[in-house]
């Protein structure tokens, strides 16, 4: 009888230190691989299926303790899919009531195609979820700070949408956004056609922001790539007036006269051959593929039918016919 209650106190003994280590773990800070720390849920991810995930991609180095406290917990059923972003180490019992409270804890912002790095600024500077770091900071600062070789912010972050915990500093969105799209721009350029008239990656970021913003319908924008690099080819100017507009900065007022087109500057190219010196706005991964991928055409021009769709071109008579057709008779 003696023996038997040795034993139990024994197992109580070792019940309690297991217990005691077990509150150890679910308190103690887990050690992350960088910060801040990115990581995405599959959609109609297990417990176990997310417990690997999280160690596969460095937030976790026991996929058995972690999985043991979110059943003890009554979580097991309820993780979240979607991206998510640590700022600094957290406990696998906060790690685990954000996952299983997915987007709630967040706050998202979204890169729009097309807009300028001056809109983003000043979208980053009234976003109250964020702490505003770079409110003060010049472009060239905020490019130092981000770690970019670059010496002009225009078309480096791509647009999409980011995920962060309340309260980071939007010089982490920034850097995260300059990180994705040196990722896509180098990815498709590795895949670039054959032939293009593109010497650097820089150069297909330039032709994309122009295709971008000439893009009315997602349709045309091949053609609309394969227009410029036409001209590329040819040595002809481009001769698009966003380029101008963008140029002009304050300067625009909502009206392009003949006057601006024949002013001379580096992003005028109705007076200038070649590519503008930088990107004139942030363009999305599909402006990105056209530029490398144009469509397989001879057109030389395009005009704005007045739908949202372009009319093109392979010589000048037909494109002042076009222009007669859907822009002179419309005014």
């Amino acid at each position: 009888m003696n023996v038997i209650k040795e034993l139990l106190l024994w197992l109580l003994f070792l019940l309690l230190i297991l217990a005691g280590l077990f509150v150890y773990y679910a308190n103690s800070p887990i050690p992350l691989e960088r910060t801040p720390f990115e990581f995405t849920l599959k959609q109609g991810s297990s417990l176990k299926s997310a417990a690997t995930q999280l160690r596969k991609a460095g937030g976790l180095s026991n996929e058995w303790l972690f999985v043991m406290l979110a059943r003890g917990l009554g979580k097991a059923r309820q993780i979240k899919p979607g991206n998510y972003q640590l700022e600094h180490e957290v406990t696998p019992l906060k790690l685990l009531k954000i996952i299983s409270k997915g987007q709630v804890e967040q706050s998202s912002l979204t890169i729009i195609e097309g807009s300028t790095f001056k809109q983003l600024r000043a979208i980053l500077n009234t976003d109250p979820t964020l702490r505003h770091d770079t409110a003060t900071l010049s472009d060239a600062e905020i490019l130092k700070r981000i770690g970019a070789s670059e010496t002009n912010a225009e078309g480096l972050f791509f647009p999409d949408t980011y995920n962060y915990d309340k309260g980071s500093s939007d010089i982490v969105v920034l850097k995260r956004a300059y990180q994705l799209m040196q990722r896509q721009l180098q990815d498709n350029w590795q895949k670039r056609d054959a032939d293009l008239p593109l010497t650097t990656p820089y150069q297909a970021l330039i032709l994309a922001s122009i295709v971008e913003k000439e893009t009315g319908q997602p349709g045309d924008r091949t053609m609309i790539a394969s227009v410029f690099v036409n001209r590329l080819r040819k040595n002809m100017r481009l001769q698009t007036d966003p380029s101008v507009i963008y140029g002009m900065g304050d300067k625009f007022k909502g009206n392009l006269r003949k006057k601006d087109l024949s002013t001379d500057s580096p992003y005028n190219t109705y007076t200038r051959n070649g590519l503008t010196p930088t990107p004139i706005a942030l363009p999305g991964l599909a402006a990105l593929q056209a530029a490398l991928h144009p469509a397989p055409s001879k057109a030389l021009y395009f005009v704005a039918r007045g739908d949202g769709t372009s009319q093109f071109s392979t010589n000048l008579i037909d494109h002042n016919n076009a222009v007669n057709r859907f822009q002179l008779k419309q005014k």
